[in-house]
C-alpha cells in the first residue's frame, strides 16, 4: 500500500462495535481527547470502560474552545507517546484531534501547515503519510468531520483555512446516538441543513452531468430533506427527537463526503460554502445562521443565470425533486422554495451588518479564495459585496 492512499474511515455503528474494533488493533498505549463539555457524558463513560483493565495504557485529556495552530501544535506534542487517538466531541474538537494526530508522526504536514500564505485552502499533497491512528467519536451531527479529509484551523490573527487532505481522515468514526442523546433539537436541524447544503453544493455549482453522482447526491439529499421534516414535526410537537432519527442523520452527514457522490466535480463548486464562512467568521455568527442567510439568495443568483455561482438547470432538477418531499408547502421556485424549508425547520437565518462591516468581509473573502485563486470563480469584491448586502438587507 502506497503512503498517499488512505482508506475511507470504517463506519461502526455504536460503541459495542468499538469494543470489538479495538480488539483486534495492536495499539496499547491510548490518548483521548475529550471536550471538556462531555467529558462527564455517558459516550465518554462508555469509551472509557472499553479501554480499562489491564491491556491498554489509557491517558484523558480534557480540550475546550475551538483551537488554532498553536494549541494543534502543542496538542501533538502532548501526544508524545500516543500510539492511538480517540476524539469525543463535537466538529472543532475532532479537527483539532485529525491536525494534531497528522503532525505528531508527520513533519512535512507540519511545515506545510505553518507556510505563510493568504489562500485560505490548504492542500495536502496526495502522498502526505497519515498520522497516528484515529477513531472519532462525534457528540454532534451534520460536520461528518469524523469520516472526512477535511479540518479547519484558525491561525492567530489570520482567520481560519481549510485544510484539506485524504491522510487526515480518521481510521474508524463511530456512530452512537447515545453520543448526541443531549444535542438541542435546534442544533439538530442545523445539522440536517448543515449536511444538506454539504451534498448539494458541488451539484449545483458543477455544471457536468455525471449520471451515477448525480444520482446518489439526489438520494442523499432527498433523504435528507424527509429527515428534516421528522426533526421539525417532533420540535412541533414538543418531542425529543429518537435515536433511530439521529443516527439515520448521522450516516446521511458522513454519507455527504463520500468520494463517490462528488467523483469528478469541480474542487471549487462550493463559492457559496466559502462565502457562508467569511460571513460567520466575519460577523462572530454561528455557521448554519450564515448558511441560512445566504442560500436562498445564492440560488436566486443561479437561477437568474450567474453560471459562475451554478447551473440553472441543474438546481431546478434537484429542487423539484426535493420539494416532491412536501409540494404543498413548499414554493417551486428554487430560492423561496429553501427560504421556506428553512423557516419551516425553526432555523435561525436573520443577519444584521452595516456597509463597511460588509466590504470589510467582502475583501477578505476575497483575499483568501479569489483575486488571482480559482476558489471563486472570478468573482470580484464588489460582486461578492453586492450578494452579502442582499443577505443583510
Amino acid at each position: 500500500m502506497s503512503a498517499g492512499w488512505h482508506a475511507p474511515a470504517q463506519q461502526l455503528i455504536g460503541c459495542e462495535s468499538l469494543g470489538a474494533w479495538f480488539t483486534g488493533r495492536p495499539e496499547r498505549q491510548i490518548t483521548v481527547l475529550v471536550d471538556e463539555a462531555v467529558a462527564s457524558a455517558p459516550v465518554t463513560a462508555t469509551v472509557r470502560a472499553l479501554l480499562a483493565g489491564d491491556r491498554y495504557r489509557t491517558r484523558v485529556l480534557e480540550l475546550s474552545g475551538p483551537g488554532d495552530l498553536e494549541s494543534v501544535v502543542d496538542l501533538a506534542h502532548r501526544l508524545a507517546d500516543a500510539e492511538l487517538v480517540v476524539g469525543i466531541g463535537g466538529g472543532s474538537l475532532l479537527d483539532q484531534a485529525k491536525l494534531a494526530a497528522l503532525i505528531r508522526t508527520n513533519p512535512d504536514a507540519y511545515a506545510r501547515l505553518t507556510v505563510p500564505q493568504r489562500s485560505g485552502l490548504l492542500i495536502l499533497g496526495p502522498r502526505t503519510a497519515h498520522g497516528l491512528p484515529l477513531v472519532a467519536v462525534p457528540t454532534t451531527v451534520g460536520t461528518g468531520t469524523e469520516s472526512s479529509g477535511v479540518a479547519c484551523l484558525g491561525y492567530p490573527g489570520q482567520g481560519k483555512r481549510l485544510v484539506m487532505g485524504t491522510a487526515l481522515r480518521p481510521r474508524a468514526a463511530v456512530l452512537d446516538p447515545a453520543a448526541t442523546a443531549t444535542l438541542d433539537d435546534e442544533l439538530i436541524a442545523e445539522g440536517v441543513l448543515e449536511a444538506l447544503f454539504r451534498a448539494v453544493s458541488p451539484y449545483v455549482g458543477d455544471h457536468r452531468e455525471l449520471p451515477t453522482e448525480d444520482a446518489l447526491v439526489e438520494t442523499i439529499a432527498e433523504r435528507l430533506v424527509r429527515l428534516g421534516h421528522e426533526v421539525r414535526d417532533a420540535r412541533r410537537a414538543g418531542r425529543p427527537t429518537d435515536d433511530r432519527l439521529r443516527l439515520e442523520i448521522a450516516k446521511l452527514s458522513a454519507l455527504s463526503h463520500a468520494e463517490w457522490a462528488h467523483l469528478g466535480r469541480d474542487l471549487y463548486a462550493v463559492k457559496g460554502w466559502l462565502i457562508a464562512n467569511e460571513l460567520s467568521s466575519g460577523l462572530g455568527v454561528r455557521k448554519m445562521t450564515a448558511v441560512a442567510a445566504i442560500l436562498p439568495h445564492l440560488w436566486r443568483a443561479i437561477s437568474a443565470g450567474d453560471s459562475r455561482l451554478g447551473s440553472a438547470v441543474r438546481l431546478e432538477r434537484l429542487w423539484s425533486r426535493l420539494r416532491a418531499t412536501e409540494p404543498d408547502a413548499l414554493p417551486a421556485d428554487p430560492a423561496a422554495g429553501i427560504e421556506a424549508l428553512v423557516d419551516s425547520w425553526g432555523i435561525e437565518r436573520g443577519i444584521t451588518a452595516g456597509p463597511d462591516r460588509l466590504a470589510d468581509i467582502a475583501g477578505r473573502t476575497v483575499r483568501a479564495w479569489g483575486a488571482g485563486l480559482p476558489m471563486l470563480g472570478g468573482l470580484r469584491t464588489g460582486e461578492v459585496y453586492g450578494l452579502l448586502a442582499e443577505v443583510a438587507a
